[in-house]
């Protein structure tokens, strides 16, 4: 069904619970992996980070360590992720990635919203569900280590 995955990771408490939850899956159907993190580069990012050219210096390093992590974390449970860091919009880059690499599903974690910020701003989740052209899984399932590390 699903022969390759794009396992969205921003180093979140629910990117976590979507790199859990895509591994899992990974696993039970024999899915290669890939791991994405984006390091949004728009305008308002760039003001709120002060807008110099050190923070973003900062910020992919701190992406980096993301995605160190969770190559660490698959490779424990015995996938072989290709890792990419990708820069700009997350809509964007997460659709050209999935395009690029054949996707057949999408893994993005689910962020809570309030109502203000829901209205002023369009949800990552719902600029995706427009612009993919494959399955998209928003994760919210809480997966054991036990079922990670299990065989089969």
């Amino acid at each position: 069904m699903y022969a390759k995955i794009l396992l969205c990771f921003d180093g979140s408490r629910e990117g976590r619970l979507a790199l859990r939850e895509g591994a899992r899956l990974a696993q039970i159907i024999g899915a290669k992996v890939i791991l994405l993190a984006v390091v949004e580069t728009s305008a308002g990012n760039a003001l709120a980070q002060g807008a110099d050219a050190g923070a973003l210096v900062h910020q992919q390093a701190d992406f980096q360590n993301i995605l160190d992590e969770g190559h660490k974390r698959l490779s424990s449970i015995g996938l072989e992720p290709e890792v990419r860091m990708e820069f700009g919009d997350p809509v964007a880059q997460i659709t050209s990635v999935a395009t690029e690499t054949g996707a057949d599903l999408v893994v993005v974690g689910h962020h809570q919203q309030g109502p203000w910020t829901r209205w002023m701003s369009r949800s990552v989740a719902a600029g995706l569900g427009d612009e993919l052209g494959c399955s998209l899984l928003l994760a919210q399932n809480v997966v054991k280590d036990s079922e990670l590390f299990r065989k089969g």
